[in-house]
This record gives structure tokens, C-alpha cells and sequence, in this order.
């Protein structure tokens, strides 16, 4: 993918711009901040946009750092939200300003933010099937425009519903960096719920990217095996680094000779596939036991079509399922194993950028390679 950044004009330039911009915004800093604006696929344009104005119960969060989600590269590459948008959901940051009708926060409080938050008792909800909720596909922070999660901007307007149930406090020992993990690592706690991962099974992670690591470790504190699999042989130094079990490359190893030697001939109980490549799905059919499961993580772009051996499905008993977002049920889960460390998140960021070097962030996050993992924002 090649992501258009616009932005100044030179570096010379920008730095003109960024210190006349700068003294500008001193003097009025309530109303003007900058932000990585989504004009179209495939333009983002590093602009000065007005700061976010409250209504009753709302927040204003100065973002302190923001992961680069796969979720939004590719609304950027396929053009799955009209612009424009100011995107970024992983955000973590400080209250700057509170509204009326809001108790439970005040002006200089820490804390992480989830974009979404379910109704809790519509028909999806009683069946805890909280993404496909009507209300929770509404987005619940914003830093203008269309809300789009905001967190690539340097301020950020969070609604009533969020400040209610999606604003979480941040312990003192929780760094801004390690908080924008709590979404993510939701996502995968939910994923190994949906799967039923049980103490003892064995679990195959396509994938030893920045989520396939959350899985991995997140499987790990579930009591299960762990194989990671990945083409690129640092992430699986860092996969092995951060306890998997086994940690192959299916270009090298052997895998299904690993797998019939670990489950005695049988094949493993579960196979997450995390990431996008629609031939890791055909692969994790062939690993999975007769009656296991194989649960589609990284599936996410409408009208993708992939191939499946559907007698493995009907006549073996292999489930395919899917695992989408995150669940209000897990928040407090996902805190607490970052708080305590038994899932290590730090080691999963590997580069940081300043709002004013989106451009550079963008495209190394949206071509990975065996050097980089989790990139963050930190406007």
C-alpha cells in the first residue's frame, strides 16, 4: 500500500510553518490544534483543524499517544470511510478540560479511551455479541469532521456514553505508550473467549505480529500451548523472547511435522489466524484437529473472498469461526494484565513518531518488516 502524505511543503518549510503555527496556537490554543487528516484514499494531509467543542458530559483528552491500527490502514487503502476523517481509536492521554454534568474525572486525569461502547441490552448484548450492536458501531470519540476515534490529532472530544463506560483511569504504573494496548489486547482476550480456549490445549498463532504477540501471550496466561508462526524470523526471535512455546517459519520448518509430534498425530485444538494472508487459512485447516476450531482474527475488508475446504468443515467437524472488536466485559481483564505485567506490551512498540512525522509513521507501519512492530503517534 502507498499512503499519500501532504503536508507543508519542505522540510525547511515545515519547520517555518510548524514554529509560526506553534506561536499562533500559544496564543490561542483553544482553538486551533494539528491533526493527520484523511482527504481520500490514499491522502492524509498534516494540517491545523479547530480543537473539538463540548457538549454536556463530555471530555476533552490531550492524546499523549495513539497506536496505528491495522483497522486503519486499511480504511485508507480501500476507501471504507468517505472523507473526511481524522482517525487513531488506540488512544491514552490527559483530561484538559470537563464539562458540565460529568463526575468521575477532573482536569489533569490519565486515562485510555475505547471508541466503542455497546447498549447492553439489545438482542445482540443479551447474547454478548457486543460489536454487532447497533450502538456500538456509533463512534464515541472525535477530534472533527466525522467521528473517526481521533487520536491522530492533538486533542480529542469524547462523548457522553464514552465518558460513562469507555473512559478508563490510568494506575500510576501504566505508562500512555502501555495504555493504548488495552483496546487491542481486549480484542484478543475476546477472540480467545469466542474460541473457548481452554488451560492445556494447543493454540497456533499465524501471525507474531503486534497482535499475534497480544494472542500469543494472552493464550499463555490461559494455560495453553503456544506455537507462533510467522515468515519473519526477528518476530519470532521477539515471540520466543516473550515465552512462546514453539516459534516456527513455515517457509523453513516443518510444521505439520511439529504439530503431529506435539499432539500425538491428532492436530492442534485451535489455529488464530492473524494475519491477513488468505493462504494462512487453507494452512490452519490442515493443522486443526477433527472437531477443533480455526478463528478468522484478521479478516476485516468487506467483499474479501477466500478459499475454504468445506469438507473439512462438514465431514472432519473443523468450526470456522470469527472474532471481531472488543468486549465491555474485558476491560478490567485487559488492565489488569498489562498493569501486572504478565503480558508484556512495552516490548511490542518498536518505533514512536511526533504528530508533525505522521508521514514517516504511516508508511513503515503500512509496509511492516522484520524490524518494526507496534508504531505509535504521540501528538
Amino acid at each position: 500500500m502507498n499512503i499519500e502524505v501532504t503536508d507543508t511543503g519542505t522540510v525547511a518549510a515545515r519547520s517555518e510553518f510548524a514554529a509560526k503555527d506553534y506561536e499562533a496556537r500559544a496564543t490561542h490554543p483553544e482553538h486551533q490544534m494539528r491533526a493527520a487528516v484523511y482527504r481520500g484514499s490514499p491522502r492524509i494531509s498534516v494540517e491545523s483543524v479547530p480543537v473539538p467543542e463540548l457538549q454536556d458530559g463530555e471530555l476533552l483528552v490531550r492524546v499523549r499517544s495513539c497506536g496505528i491500527c491495522g483497522t486503519d490502514l486499511k480504511k485508507i487503502e480501500y476507501s471504507l470511510a468517505a472523507p473526511p476523517r481524522i482517525f487513531g481509536h488506540e488512544i491514552a492521554g490527559t483530561v484538559s478540560r470537563v464539562s458540565k454534568g460529568v463526575s468521575g474525572f477532573k482536569e489533569g486525569d490519565r486515562v485510555a479511551l475505547h471508541h466503542h461502547i455497546p447498549c447492553r441490552h439489545c438482542y445482540y448484548c443479551d447474547r454478548k455479541l457486543f460489536s454487532q450492536c447497533e450502538f456500538y458501531r456509533r463512534t464515541g470519540t472525535t477530534a472533527g469532521f466525522e467521528p473517526a476515534g481521533g487520536g491522530f490529532a492533538e486533542y480529542v472530544r469524547v462523548m457522553d456514553w464514552i465518558v460513562a463506560a469507555g473512559t478508563v483511569p490510568l494506575p500510576e504504573n501504566v505508562t500512555f505508550d502501555e495504555a493504548i494496548f488495552l483496546e487491542p489486547l481486549n480484542t484478543c482476550l475476546k477472540a480467545l473467549e469466542t474460541a473457548s480456549l481452554e488451560t492445556g490445549e494447543v493454540v497456533a498463532i499465524y501471525g507474531q505480529g503486534p497482535v499475534g504477540l497480544l494472542l500469543m501471550q494472552a493464550a499463555i496466561c490461559t494455560g495453553a500451548v503456544t506455537i507462533g508462526l510467522d515468515f519473519l524470523n526477528r518476530r519470532l526471535e521477539i515471540s520466543r523472547e516473550l515465552g512462546v512455546h514453539y516459534a516456527l517459519n513455515p517457509r523453513t520448518d516443518d510444521v505439520p511435522e511439529l504439530v503431529h509430534r506435539l499432539t500425538d498425530g491428532r492436530g492442534v485444538d485451535l489455529a488464530i489466524v492473524a494475519a491477513a494472508d488468505p493462504k494462512a487459512v487453507a494452512a490452519a485447516q490442515c493443522i486443526v484437529r477433527r472437531g477443533g476450531r480455526v478463528l478468522l482474527f484478521a479478516q476485516t475488508v468487506p467483499g474479501e473472498m477466500i478459499s475454504v475446504d468445506a469438507a473439512r468443515i462438514c465431514m472432519e467437524e473443523k468450526q470456522l469461526i470469527g472474532s471481531y472488536s472488543a468486549s465491555i466485559e474485558l476491560q478490567e481483564k485487559a488492565l489488569d494484565l498489562i498493569q501486572t505485567g504478565k503480558v508484556n506490551v512495552a516490548r511490542l512498540i518498536s518505533h514512536r513518531f511526533a504528530l508533525e512525522d505522521f508521514p514517516e509513521g504511516i508508511n513503515l507501519a503500512s509496509h511492516p518488516s522484520d524490524r518494526s512492530l507496534k508504531v505509535l503517534i504521540q501528538p
